[in-house]
């Protein structure tokens, strides 16, 4: 079970600290994606090193291989990748979504064509919650149904209830599974208030350690995501986590600590970073960040808030050949102030596994940094 303070507060932004059985984690936190046990390209140390505090690995992923027999004999994911710190787990209810040519729902549960090899399988509410007991979660997910973020509002409205009732049966096989572990429900509803409010209200009744939200960032505009995820943590408990599931850009990510969100995860910094997408800081850190949660706290457009945060560079143009600058003279991880544009840029152009390791630790030290600057912004207000 985990324990949630809230410890300091500026306007609806919020520092706390998240207790798990694997160690407390400081709020607001970024967790980077660890899908099949692994930050790709880099050890467990190296994610720790960075300044990560937990990290999140995918049910349906993990169920598809090694599988839960395996993990229930070596002791789960954790020990294999050796991991030190804790763990929350996507329930694979977003598989749902984004592999929604590969799989059939019904009231039951959901049944997949893997994508690896094609056979089937199902995950129900009750099979999640027994994948994320033997992955060794400190937070589990509820299995939920995500529609699209172009759906009509009868779908919407479906997905949420749907998952409400799967809301239930997840808690209730947790608890049978692991009573350590923490539950968090999702909140459904898609771009439309009332169901969002109703999604919430019926999540609460059931009670959760902690409360997150869901099925946006899936194809709906900024515009429509930003006015869902304000209104939904105005109403989300004082006293429990909120989280913003796949969320985001580090502008997204400003926005949505400013109105009161404690917790997010995204495959953007990573991924990026294989595509050799840097996100470079656009001065001093601690400056840009405040001026970039000062823009989102006056509601600024998501680009003013990006603009004051960083730059996005993609490291293969030609213009940085010769670029004998370090790759980010404001990113303390060394190898950023170490190594060229011009090292990095050859490194990619030569496939060379080096530069994926190069630019992933840049976007993930920055994304931490992020973190840890807004932290210390909320206690210093």
């Amino acid at each position: 079970m985990s324990n949630f303070e809230v410890l300091n507060k500026t306007g609806t932004a919020r520092q706390a600290l998240l207790s798990t059985p694997s160690g407390a984690v400081k709020t607001p936190v970024f967790m980077p994606i660890a899908t099949v046990g692994s930050v790709k390209t880099l050890l467990a140390e190296e994610v720790k090193s960075i300044g990560a505090q937990i990290i999140l690995s995918n049910t349906y992923h993990l169920l598809l291989r090694p599988g839960p027999e395996l993990l229930r004999q070596v002791g789960g994911i954790k020990r294999l990748m050796n991991w030190q710190g804790p763990m929350l787990t996507d329930s694979g209810g977003y598989q749902v979504f984004s592999l929604a040519r590969l799989n059939k729902i019904e009231e039951q549960g959901v049944t997949f064509n893997s994508h690896i090899d094609g056979r089937s399988l199902q995950i129900t509410p009750e099979i999640s919650m027994d994948v994320q007991a033997a992955i060794g979660a400190d937070i589990m997910m509820q299995f939920d149904d995500v529609a699209a973020g172009v759906s009509t509002r009868e779908r919407y409205e479906e997905a949420m209830l749907r998952s409400l009732r799967w809301a239930e049966r997840s808690k209730a096989a947790q608890r049978d599974k692991n009573a350590q572990s923490s539950i968090f429900g999702i909140i459904q509803g898609g771009t439309h208030e009332d169901l969002r409010d109703r999604s919430l209200e019926g999540l609460v009744n059931i009670g959760f350690d902690g409360y997150a939200i869901g099925g946006l960032s899936v194809g709906e505009s900024r515009a429509d995501t930003f006015r869902i995820a304000k209104h939904v943590a105005s109403l989300m408990p004082a006293d429990k986590p909120r989280y913003f599931m796949g969320g985001g850009m580090p502008e997204e990510i400003v926005y949505y600590v400013s109105v009161g969100i404690d917790m997010f995860d995204c495959v953007l910094p990573t991924r990026n970073a294989r595509h050799g997408q840097l996100f470079v800081w656009a001065g001093e850190p601690a400056i840009c960040v405040k001026e970039a949660f000062s823009r989102a706290q006056e509601g600024a457009a998501d680009f003013r808030i990006a603009e004051a945060l960083y730059t996005k560079i993609q490291i293969t143009n030609e213009e940085f050949t010769s670029d004998l600058g370090v790759i980010d003279a404001h990113n303390d991880v060394v190898s950023s102030q170490t190594y060229t544009r011009a090292y990095l840029r050859h490194l990619f152009k030569a496939g060379e596994i080096l530069g994926l390791r190069l630019a992933t630790l840049q976007n993930l030290r920055f994304y931490m940094r992020m973190m840890e600057e807004l932290r210390k912004l909320i206690v210093d207000s």
